[in-house]
């Protein structure tokens, strides 16, 4: 497992070890020995989910307020994204920045998106299967949304202007101006 820090402290993307053969290829989408020797964090996953999507579709920007923030580890099983991790945190001296990675199937890449990030991502192929584990049960009462389009962040989604597919909840968001910065204290 390779393990790289974006710029965002915290922030990780992860490579697991693949090994492929004639009959395909096995690799482990977590170890938590490995994973807490690696980043230094040992993480409480409580909650898996899977979502499918297609072209164009646009899910975030999202993240739970405390007591009930997530930590999230994501990849892709089929397709590819673009995936997106925005700084929240109070008093961080990247906060209002984001990293954009692309993960896809073929890439078997990971982002790793600590407590205090909000996160979202866009869909670069014609249908995609996208895969979270997360700390923390999810809690509808202490999600935020911010608008994945907003003109403060300016998110190059790799979408054409016009043919992205956001939910009424995603566009109804709010800017992230106006986002209270989170407080994981």
């Amino acid at each position: 497992m390779t393990v790289t820090e974006t710029k965002l402290k915290g922030c990780y993307i992860i490579e697991p070890q693949v090994f492929e053969d004639s009959r395909g290829f096995f690799m482990e989408t977590f170890n938590r020995e490995k994973f807490t020797k690696k980043l230094g964090y040992t993480p409480d996953f409580v909650q898996d989910n899977v979502s499918q999507s297609t072209f164009g579709v646009i899910r975030g920007l999202h993240q739970q307020l405390p007591p009930y923030s997530q930590a999230k580890l994501v990849y892709v099983l089929q397709g590819k994204v673009i995936d997106v991790a925005v700084d929240a945190r109070k008093d961080s001296s990247t906060y209002g920045q984001y990293v954009s990675v692309e993960l896809s199937s073929k890439n078997k890449r990971q982002l790793f998106i600590p407590k205090g990030f909000l996160h979202g991502f866009s869909v670069l192929s014609d249908t995609v299967i996208f895969a979270y584990k997360c700390e923390g049960l999810y809690n509808k009462e202490s999600e935020i949304s911010v608008n994945p389009l907003d003109k403060y962040l300016n998110i190059d989604w790799k979408i054409e202007k016009g043919k992205e597919i956001l939910s009424e909840k995603d566009l109804n968001a709010i800017s992230f101006n106006n986002l209270k910065p989170i407080d994981l204290f």
